[in-house]
């Protein structure tokens, strides 16, 4: 920062900067987070496996578990 700043300038650039900041908090976000991170693992194939065992395992097959956990 420069020195030949007064003591006062420096003051009221952080008071705005807060007043900035306290403006941001105060806001209600009106986006909701699960349609913040929609799609973001749209192309990702982890997330495809994934998916696959859950449906696998929501279908009552466990085995694929076993399989995984024979590999390790």
């Amino acid at each position: 920062m420069a020195t030949n700043i007064s003591l006062e300038e420096r003051l009221a650039a952080v008071e705005s900067a807060i007043a900035q900041l306290q403006k941001q908090i105060s806001t209600p976000q009106t986006t909701n987070w699960l349609q913040k991170i929609t799609g973001s693992f749209k192309d990702e194939p982890a997330f495809e496996e994934v998916l696959a065992y859950g449906k696998a395992i929501r279908q009552g097959d466990e085995s694929i578990l076993e399989v995984q956990a024979d590999e390790v």
